[in-house]
């Protein structure tokens, strides 16, 4: 679902500024800026840690 959701996204925004910027949408340039930021995505979940901060009584 992520590379769903960041494909979708990107070639929205692709479309939108290519729009107002009055150039021609390429739409191969949306996808792999997509794949690009899903590899991000995967590489920043895998770093981040999943356990929760213990909890300190006062």
């Amino acid at each position: 679902m992520t590379f769903v959701w960041s494909f979708v996204l990107v070639t929205m925004l692709n479309y939108v500024v290519s729009s107002i910027n009055d150039v021609p949408f390429d739409f191969a340039l949306g996808a792999i800026v997509s794949v690009v930021l899903s590899i991000l995505v995967f590489i920043v979940s895998a770093i981040l840690p999943t356990e929760s901060t213990p909890d300190y009584d006062a």
